[in-house]
């Protein structure tokens, strides 16, 4: 097979199915990325080609707001769509191309690969009413909002109609998009390394500031997002974490994540979340039990987890997080947010417990409950792993999928039977 693999921030999504197609000398595996990102990808497998392309312009001030986000994928399908055209003169041909949709890359592949198999990462589309608009009273939207939001899908919808599949990590996700394309898609997760993701002993793990150090056994409460905002509950829990420090007086809080915004809007004020919630709740916080982590190296992050003896994830009605599977697979007490796209994979009673996102009391309770009742949780625990290593394995399970799922594509392009 040729196939060729386009994400602005490569790998991406593709960080184990690029490779794994690389792997077989039978294939040619091309990618295209932003430059400032695919150099970052080179030492992902030996033989897939990276090719970059500049960052492209932004849409013009001028340009009506609704329409900024559609300009700006325009320009960037179009810087794909030079390097695409390169390729082909060059004599590179894709049976099979993979891409992200979301910022306007997979515009114009059709139009240089009209033969080729286009199949496509659906993450999330937008909704005004249902998901994540709208959700959260504490951060209201506005009709200006819902309509722009409706523009916002254009690209996705484009790109839509030329593709032959589409691929979504969970159901819930692929059942945000239209009705008429879900035949087209296929619900397979990107999968997670149960093996490496997995229970064991910490010894020494260093807490930030000079505070000392954690190690298995400790009363350790774990929250992790990319960014620390409302997307992912963090207001909740923060407002949490009075009670749980107070019922809890040896509990040492862990919060992994940055002070950017990856989602929704940043505060008028420029601060971040943290900084906001911290002055909200002042004293109430115990600044020597409670750790912000920031963002960690992967062993890292993974040590925290296997730490936890109560792990919270919330998160509005929106894309899943990959953090919450793999606390699940290091055997966490999961206590997470009673919202649709959790509801798929935490089952509460079976692999952990569900909770109001709105509610700080409820979190807590359910917090305080988990530490005070450890043996009542090994149950959960264990079946959390077992669910993740059932179903969403890497080597065993996903990445199998999604091979198989190229595979019959290309023989699809290529005319043979399959």
């Amino acid at each position: 097979m040729r196939i060729l693999f386009v994400h602005q921030n490569f790998p991406g999504q593709y960080k184990h199915l690029a490779p794994a197609l690389a792997g077989s000398p039978a294939n040619e595996v091309v990618a295209i990325g932003e430059e400032v990102n695919v150099r970052r990808a080179n030492g992902l497998h030996p033989r897939i080609r990276l090719l970059g392309y500049p960052e492209p312009q932004g849409a013009a001030p001028e340009t009506h707001h609704y329409l900024r986000g559609s300009e700006a994928a325009v320009r960037r399908g179009q810087a794909v769509l030079r390097v695409a055209m390169v390729l082909r003169e060059q004599g590179f041909v894709p049976g099979v191309i993979c891409a992200h949709p979301g910022w306007g890359e997979a515009l114009f592949l059709k139009d240089v690969y009209p033969d080729a198999r286009l199949l496509l990462y659906l993450e999330f589309f937008y909704r005004a009413r249902g998901s994540d608009m709208g959700f959260d009273q504490e951060f209201p939207t506005s009709f200006d909002d819902q309509c722009r939001l409706r523009i916002r899908n254009a690209t996705q919808l484009i790109s839509l109609e030329a593709a032959d599949a589409g691929v979504s990590p969970t159901q819930w996700q692929r059942d945000q998009y239209p009705k008429p394309f879900h035949e087209r898609i296929q619900v397979i997760h990107d999968g997670v390394r149960t093996d490496q993701v997995c229970p064991g002993p910490v010894v020494d793990f260093v807490l930030p500031g000079n505070r000392g150090t954690l190690r298995s056994g400790a009363e350790v409460i774990t929250y992790v997002a990319r960014n620390l905002e409302p997307y992912r509950g963090f207001h909740t829990f923060m407002r949490a974490l009075p009670a749980v420090l107070a019922a809890r007086p040896k509990a040492q809080v862990l919060i992994v994540g940055g002070d950017e915004v990856s989602y929704g809007r940043r505060l008028p004020t420029g601060e971040s979340y943290r900084d906001a919630y911290l002055r909200e709740l002042g004293d109430l916080i115990d600044n020597r039990r409670v750790h912000f982590m920031g963002k960690l190296p992967y062993r890292s992050f993974l040590d925290v987890l296997r730490l936890s003896c109560a792990h919270v994830y919330l998160t509005y009605p929106f894309v899943l997080s990959w953090s919450l599977l793999e606390a699940m697979s290091c055997g966490c007490p999961v206590i997470a947010s009673d919202t649709a796209p959790v509801r798929e994979i935490v089952k509460p009673g079976r692999n952990g417990l569900l909770v109001d996102f709105f509610s700080p009391a409820a979190l807590a309770n359910a917090v305080i409950w988990v530490l005070a009742h450890p043996e009542p949780m090994q149950p959960l625990r264990a079946q959390a792993r077992r669910d993740i290593q059932e179903h969403l394995d890497l080597e065993r399970t996903t990445l199998p999928q999604l091979v198989a799922l190229v595979n019959g594509l290309s023989s699809r392009a290529s005319g043979r039977p399959g």
